[in-house]
């Protein structure tokens, strides 16, 4: 029979390491389109629990949205400089895009 310490030791692991798992990732949104590292993204792979920040870099605002089954949201309008984030928990594919540039299209793919 396990103790309840034993109990408690496991659900501290399980929980450290689905935490440390978890990693945090920055898309900016610059020149209305989605960047990694000053470079244009169209498509972009994440692991299940990442967050991705996406950080307004353009001089007017953005609004992220996604229809998607895996993950349905939508950030609002917000200016530059600001960022807003959205976690991914479960694997599939997410279609991002701008409310107000057409042209800005993200294929996530959560593993």
């Amino acid at each position: 029979m396990l103790s309840n310490k034993s109990v408690a030791v496991g659900l501290v692991a399980l929980f450290y390491s689905v935490t440390v798992s978890a990693a945090d990732h920055t898309l900016a949104q610059n020149s209305k389109s989605f960047k990694l590292n000053g470079s244009q993204v169209e498509e972009y792979t994440i692991k299940a629990g990442d967050t991705i920040y996406f950080k307004n870099e353009d001089p007017f605002f953005h609004n992220i949205f996604s229809l998607s089954d895996l993950k349905t949201f939508d950030l609002g309008s917000y200016p530059a400089g600001e960022s807003k984030s959205v976690v991914f928990e479960t694997p599939g594919e997410a279609e991002i895009e701008c409310a107000i540039h057409p042209e800005m299209y993200l294929l996530l793919t959560v593993e």
